[in-house]
């Protein structure tokens, strides 16, 4: 056993966001300002997109985005039962109702047949989710919300390295829809971004995410001189600080060297668990770049004689941190009893959420870190020690 617990997505942090948090409390300007727009400046050159708006959280992001694409009570929003709970609930948020469609089974991504299944008269949009941060087929989603005059907006919060056949994640749907949680590939703690070629629609996000001000009006107290502003609709309080941005700009010139560090632990975890009882996560797809912010394993009960649940119990007393991601969302509580779904709906998604799990795979791991996992795992499912700190 490890003599320390390992944190499950503990990121990279290092001097330059830590020098850069401090300059920014030494400033006194920690809401939103400069750094906040030299982050969207700096996210914006690495997507290749035309707007790129910093917001307090992706479930922000998801939510101003339903809000300016006109989603509302009454309409539907198609998306994924195998994401996290903010996806379904942005829809939510506005009246509208989340349809779920059935995933791929061996990518866990939204099937573009069921999604065309699910079609009404009274569907707005559709909300691919790109599960652990592989792409969904882009291609013929985006074919599926053009021929029936339906907004794409992608809900990327694991996919911001990110591509399909060619194409940049942040670049193909109407709005995209990005996290910064302390978890994902790129952290400020908590934060989000909307990437759009749409010129009103970028304005209308910013306007909406500060209480529904005219634009720029965090520049009413700077050395410009004062700005009034007039309040052009009920906003809310979704802007990103200084202070966030201030990590953001120094971990996305990391993002890159902290993505190919990611491959290698990904392919040292495919090969040292390629003879044991569970299901790896597929191959990668030809011409598309997986944003490899999870590593999720399947546990088949009958190949393991444990649950997934047993599985977790043991790594994490064997000092390993893991996750669940994720129960998939129809069977939680709230939307059985408040839209009637049941299970058996998409078995596609019961089958990985029953089964699935995550292991470590930030940055931050040391190859000593990424053998006691591996050892751990071994351990847990077969029965044998072998490796790994003891």
């Amino acid at each position: 056993m490890r003599d320390d617990f390992l944190v499950f997505g503990s990121p990279p942090i290092e001097d330059p966001e830590i020098a850069e948090v401090v300059a920014t409390l030494r400033s006194g300007w920690i809401g939103t300002g400069p750094r906040v727009a030299r982050f969207e400046e700096m996210f914006k050159r690495y997507i290749g997109c035309e707007h790129a708006v910093a917001v307090n959280s992706c479930t922000a992001a998801l939510h101003l985005s339903m809000v300016v694409s006109g989603v509302k009570r009454g309409d539907e929003v198609i998306t994924s039962p195998m994401t996290f709970c903010a996806t379904a609930n942005a829809v939510v948020h506005t009246g509208a109702r989340p349809v779920f469609a059935d995933v791929e089974p061996a990518s866990g991504n939204l099937d573009p047949d069921r999604v065309e299944a699910a079609i009404t008269p009274r569907t707005r949009a559709i909300v691919p989710v790109h599960y652990a941060g592989r792409p969904c087929r882009m291609d013929r989603l985006e074919a599926v919300a053009r021929r029936h005059g339906l907004l794409l907006i992608e809900d990327a919060a694991h996919a911001i390295e990110s591509a399909y056949h060619g194409r940049k994640i942040g670049t193909i749907g109407d709005l995209t829809c990005f996290s910064f949680y302390v978890t994902k590939n790129l952290v400020t703690a908590e934060g989000g971004m909307v990437t759009t070629a749409d010129p009103e629609l970028a304005a209308r996000i910013k306007m909406y995410a500060l209480h529904g001000m005219s634009r720029d009006a965090w520049k009413r107290f700077s050395d410009e001189g004062y700005k009034h502003y007039q309040v052009l609709a009920p906003g809310f309080k979704y802007n990103m600080t200084d202070l966030q941005a201030a990590l953001g700009i120094h971990q996305i010139g990391r993002i890159q060297a902290n993505a190919v560090r990611r491959a290698v632990i990904w392919a040292r975890y495919d090969e040292a668990l390629a003879a044991l009882p569970i299901e790896r996560p597929a191959p990668v797809e030809a011409d598309t770049v997986h944003g490899r912010h999870l590593y999720t394993v399947l546990v088949d009960p009958e190949r393991t004689a444990k649950s997934r649940d047993r599985v977790l119990d043991e790594l994490v007393r064997l000092n390993i941190g893991t996750g669940v991601h994720y129960t998939a969302l129809h069977l939680h509580p709230y939307y059985r009893e408040t839209f009637g779904y049941k299970p058996g709906d998409f078995p596609n998604a019961e089958r990985i959420g029953d089964r699935t799990l995550s292991l470590p795979l930030s940055a931050k791991l040391t190859d000593t870190d990424v053998e006691d996992v591996i050892a751990a795992v071994r351990e847990v499912v077969t029965g044998r020690a072998e490796g790994g700190r003891r």
